[in-house]
């Protein structure tokens, strides 16, 4: 499975310590809220040009990893 640490990540000092897209304080669990209400990746590319693919993709597997955690 990939890894989702160069592009996601979580400080203390940003975003009160939510997983965000790193650089851009963009919340993972807001980006995961847009796939599942049905956006697809090219609605999110257009709405969020300074990202690509791979962030999106990153996200779900942050969130799969978390699974693990419960």
């Amino acid at each position: 499975m990939g890894d989702f640490t160069n592009r996601i990540t979580i400080n203390p000092e940003i975003c009160h310590g939510k997983a965000v897209i790193r650089g851009l304080r963009y919340p993972v669990d807001a980006m995961l809220e847009l796939m599942a209400s049905g956006m697809t990746t090219e609605e999110l590319l257009n709405d969020y040009p300074d990202l690509e693919n791979e962030y999106f993709l990153a996200c779900l597997l942050y969130a799969s990893n978390l699974k693990d955690r419960i």
